[in-house]
């Protein structure tokens, strides 16, 4: 697989195509649509990219940072023709990698129900009950980074 992750700047032209992909995977199924609050609060945060050697945007994911040991992982997305490719697994892992090197210890996040196997599979634990957000059965899981 020739694929490649970046961390993408904020408010660049990659960070415009990363939000048009969690927009129409993630956002439009659902009804929902970013509004300029929800884009300010990203700015802080740490994008993660998969792009294909002919430099089409695969997959994305995002870290909130909590604390100094504490990611949250969100906004994980896929393009649907890569979907159940690998894409997803190698955003994972590779970001898990950046997230050491940088000192964090823990990642937590909320997974769709439909996801759980996926998270799972990547050793994610389930955290307490599922819940609902976005009218959508949540799980909150976790993973011990191993140092």
């Amino acid at each position: 697989m020739q694929n490649s992750i970046y961390l993408v700047p904020f408010a660049t032209p990659a960070f415009d195509e990363l939000m048009a992909l969690r927009d129409r995977i993630l956002r439009k199924p659902l009804n929902l649509v970013f509004d300029i609050v929800d884009i300010q609060e990203e700015y802080n945060q740490v994008h993660f990219a998969c792009y294909n050697a002919q430099c089409q945007l695969m997959g994305c994911l995002v870290f909130h940072i909590l604390d100094d040991s504490v990611l949250k992982m969100r906004q994980v997305a896929v393009d649907n023709p890569f979907q159940g490719k690998g894409v997803g697994t190698q955003l994972v892992k590779e970001s898990e990698n950046w997230a050491l090197t940088n000192g964090y210890t823990k990642i937590v996040l909320n997974a769709r129900d439909v996801a759980l196997p996926f998270y799972k599979k990547l050793k994610y634990k389930k955290v307490g009950r599922p819940f609902t957000e976005v009218g959508i059965k949540h799980y909150k899981m976790e993973k011990k980074l191993k140092t």
